[in-house]
């Protein structure tokens, strides 16, 4: 006579039910919050710039709840006034700093990150750490000598000299990223190209910086915001001059003019912050391309 035992069958709950999800309440909590806590003065700020002058001085933002729909509570007043003080040609001034500023980095960046990466020559490594070691000098220490050596060569409030000021400041942190960047990518790509024939050109051009995407978007969006948020180096090599004065200069010449701008300060705090958060969310769209894009297929 066979006897059969039965196993007990344990079923277990799928992953992520009952306490699972109870358990990520406090981190969607904290989202919300911190989202919250930004979004609540970004909204007061643009209610403001959209209201009355003698409205803004007079009463805070959130009194306009009982009259959202009254056509005689916006204004595009403030923006009319701002653009005509100088912020539209700030605005240009600050385009065309920026725009170089970002270019001329990225470009030699890649460059230098792929001979650091792909190809030998003495010194390769010394002179990396030397370029990984400039990121740590204070960007003040170097104001002075920089200025000395632009006003030997009258260079001073061009925008070539702040062109070059910023590549400067900012290539030692691209060259390092870029480098870690390419330096990971397979080895076999760039050892095929090889065989069939191809020069450093061909795979720096067709190979390397089609797969590069990601990171080279990566430092555009952090090099693009750092420029045109800048108030130092703007100020120390443009000056105030209002022909080549930027934005952030602008910004705070206007909030240094006592109560009289206080109502400005809204609408020209929007026109500074407009066209970063274009490029910002414009280049999120093409780093996540970049990364689709940039993958091998074996």
């Amino acid at each position: 006579m066979t006897t059969t035992t039965e196993t007990p069958t344990v079923t277990a709950s799928p992953k992520g039910e009952g306490g699972g999800r109870f358990s990520k309440w406090p981190v969607y909590l904290s989202v919300w919050v911190i989202v919250i806590l930004w979004i609540i003065p970004a909204l007061g700020l643009y209610i403001n710039s959209l209201r009355d002058p003698g409205d803004v001085r007079e009463s805070g933002w959130w009194t306009i709840v009982g009259s959202v729909l009254d056509p005689a509570t916006w204004t595009l007043e403030n923006y009319r006034v701002v653009l005509q003080e100088g912020f539209g040609n700030a605005f240009a001034n600050t385009l065309a700093v920026t725009i170089p500023a970002v270019v001329i980095p990225v470009t030699i960046a890649a460059f230098a990150a792929y001979a650091f990466s792909w190809m030998t020559f003495p010194g390769r490594n010394l002179l990396f750490v030397i370029v990984v070691g400039l990121m740590v000098v204070p960007l003040q220490m170097a104001l002075i000598p920089i200025l000395w050596i632009y006003t030997t060569f009258d260079v001073t409030g061009t925008f070539p000299a702040v062109w070059l000021a910023h590549a400067g400041f900012g290539l030692p942190l691209a060259i390092y990223l870029l480098r870690n960047y390419m330096g990971s990518l397979p080895a076999s790509i760039v050892e095929s190209a090889k065989i069939d024939g191809a020069s450093h050109w061909a795979i720096f051009v067709r190979l390397i910086i089609p797969l590069s995407v990601p990171v080279l978007a990566s430092f555009a969006i952090f090099q693009f915001l750092w420029v045109w948020n800048d108030y130092l180096v703007a100020l120390v090599f443009l000056g105030i001059d209002p022909s080549v004065r930027v934005l952030t200069v602008e910004l705070a010449d206007l909030a240094g003019r006592g109560e009289g701008a206080f109502s400005l300060l809204p609408a020209a705090a929007f026109v500074t912050m407009i066209l970063p958060l274009v490029v910002f969310f414009s280049l999120q769209r093409f780093f996540v391309r970049g990364l689709t894009a940039g993958s091998v297929k074996g």
